[in-house]
């Protein structure tokens, strides 16, 4: 049965929400509500601060492995024939996670929520894991390191049905050139429905919750002042318009990090891996230092693939070993800085990217997926997560350092 584990050696702390007018201020949308401001008023700030008063039990049990070595596993695939595959691959390999899809990139749950979920009223259950529990219980029975994720601001599901929530043009929803729909990230709303189904992953046994788009949409710093949308809390911010990003997005990932802490579960962010090399991402509100500071694992996504001329390699698809040596020399400069640097947990690739054109790719498998390990090892990173999209990972890898 599931339950909190109460600790009596603790004292009990008191948080009284008091409610403070304000004035409504001019918004874009006809409906909308003036925010109210809380204050917390606690007998022990720091015991509630430490959210240890309370850890709840999914009655599943994971160990933490040596190091984690996972693949992406979509929700078609763990609720299908594949998955068996997949399960005999971590038997059979020194792999030993999977990062499942729980909200998809089109904003849908993998499963169909209980009718005791509040998840219920979001209507956005699909079939693809038909029951998740099962799933977790062959996952615990094989010792699979269990990590959900989920897809936070790309949301075209949201976004549809909340045009208040996302950037409207026109009369119309805005979307990119892939027809994907963005809710905003300034937007508490937006932040609070994220965390409740990260919530509920961790209650079904997730022992960590991996976060990715977590930004704003690509390039958002050439249409910031055409889309009709607004910042919430930071309408009245002094930061200029790039920090008021900046600050959303590593306030959202502190915040959703904070909230699972009564549920045991680690926050780990997918990030560009460009974020490292650049003080901030100034269009998407992406700062790698800041990010890092607020999670338990920071995950690169450091595919050869989607580099272009960096660190001096004209064409890094072909070179996978130099181009993982080199980012490694900058990811670890950049974490040595923090005073509590999470664990490195960089996507690597295994697929081909044909779509670079002749002489700008290569064929990905055995020794292309070795090369990125071993360039991770030597740089002190024995952690990765294996990117393909349609989950068929290549035989014969050697994945241990």
């Amino acid at each position: 049965m599931k339950f909190f584990k109460c600790f009596a050696s603790m004292s009990i702390a008191v948080a009284v929400l008091l409610p403070t007018t304000v004035s409504a201020e001019e918004t874009l949308f006809s409906e909308q509500f003036a925010p109210k401001e809380y204050s917390f008023q606690t007998i022990d700030e720091k015991l509630v601060s430490s959210s240890k008063l309370f850890t709840y039990d999914s009655g599943l049990n994971f160990e933490y492995p040596d190091a984690v070595r996972g693949v992406y596993v979509t929700g078609h695939s763990a609720g299908g024939a594949r998955f068996s595959n997949l399960v005999e691959l971590m038997e059979t390999t020194e792999l030993n996670a999977m990062v499942v899809d729980i909200k998809d990139d089109f904003g849908n749950l993998t499963y169909v929520p209980n009718e005791e979920s509040s998840l219920t009223a979001y209507n956005i259950g699909k079939p693809y894991i038909k029951d998740p529990n099962a799933m977790l219980k062959i996952m615990e029975e094989k010792q699979i390191y269990p990590i959900a994720r989920i897809v936070v601001f790309k949301d075209t599901e949201l976004a549809e049905r909340k045009p208040e929530w996302s950037f409207v043009e026109g009369n119309d929803v805005w979307k990119n050139r892939r027809g994907e729909a963005f809710v905003n990230p300034f937007l508490k709303e937006v932040w609070d429905y994220n965390v409740e189904i990260a919530i509920e992953a961790a209650k079904m046994g997730f022992k960590e919750i991996q976060f990715d788009y977590v930004r704003f949409p690509e390039g958002f710093e050439n249409r910031e002042d055409t889309l009709r949308y607004t910042m919430g809390e930071y309408e009245t911010s002094e930061l200029d318009t790039v920090q008021r990003r900046v600050q959303a997005v590593t306030d959202f990932v502190a915040y959703a990090r904070e909230q699972l802490k009564p549920y045991g579960a680690q926050v780990s962010v997918d990030i560009f891996g460009y974020s490292a090399t650049l003080p901030e991402a100034p269009g998407i509100g992406q700062n790698f230092s800041k990010i890092s500071e607020n999670v338990d694992v920071i995950s690169s996504m450091i595919y050869p693939s989607h580099w272009t001329s960096y660190f001096g390699i004209a064409k890094p698809d072909l070179e996978p070993y130099r181009l993982v040596q080199e980012y490694a020399k900058v990811e670890n400069a950049k974490l040595a800085e923090l005073e509590s640097p999470p664990v490195s947990r960089p996507w690597i690739q295994d697929f081909t990217a044909s779509y670079l054109g002749a002489g700008n790719y290569k064929k990905y498998g055995k020794a292309e997926v070795e090369a990125q390990i071993k360039a991770l090892n030597e740089a002190g990173i024995m952690e990765y997560l294996l990117w393909n999209a349609g989950n068929k990972y290549s035989p014969g890898v050697d994945y241990t350092p």
